[in-house]
């Protein structure tokens, strides 16, 4: 059965990584690296200060780069625990594919896929009430995301899982706010009071 879906899985990202043409290779390189979504992130922080003041707004911002060091750390101690070869990696199929990027580590699961769809959900639920647009933050993870299997390194399990987990993350770091926000409060408070 395991073997199965990871042949399933060979197959379909072999498949899809087949469909990218050489003339959006320089598109999918620009859109897999992080520095490409900085002006994001600047945005995601300026709509987030904005719409609940500064101290509200940096809470929410603490909130976030929480998240994110959790799920890179877990992300990584779970490459290497699982020790999936990258597709770019395994020589059972990286003739057979378009290889835009050469990283060393492991596959399993997509840290691109986990941040983003976890920073994505977070944001969008912290500010689906006050930001009408807000649903079009998730265009950025599913570039994001795609652009691995455009550029040879990740498998669809890898993806998908990436992504289950970074919103799992979310919903998880949204219900915590709340009692994140109060510690964070204590904090500057007792600081104050220094």
């Amino acid at each position: 059965m395991l073997e199965e879906l990871l042949q399933w899985d060979r197959d379909t990202f072999v498949y899809l990584n087949g469909l990218g043409i050489e003339e959006y290779d320089a598109f999918w390189s620009i859109v897999t690296h992080i520095s490409t979504w900085i002006p994001l992130f600047l945005l995601f922080g300026y709509l987030l200060v904005s719409k609940y003041g500064r101290q509200e707004g940096l809470y929410r911002i603490l909130t976030v780069l929480l998240m994110v060091a959790l799920v890179l750390a877990i992300t990584n101690l779970t490459k290497e625990w699982v020790g999936r070869l990258r597709p770019n990696n395994d020589t059972k199929i990286n003739t057979l594919i378009r290889i835009l990027q050469r990283p060393g580590d492991y596959s399993f699961f997509s840290g691109h896929a986990a941040t983003s769809f976890s920073i994505t959900l977070l944001v969008f639920l912290f500010l689906k009430r006050r930001l009408r647009w807000a649903a079009l933050f998730f265009a950025w993870p599913i570039l994001f995301s795609m652009s691995r299997i455009f550029v040879g390194v990740h498998y669809p399990i890898d993806i998908l899982t990436g992504m289950f987990f970074g919103l799992s993350s979310a919903f998880l770091f949204y219900r915590l706010h709340p009692l994140l926000s109060a510690l964070y409060s204590r904090l500057t408070h007792r600081e104050q009071v220094r």
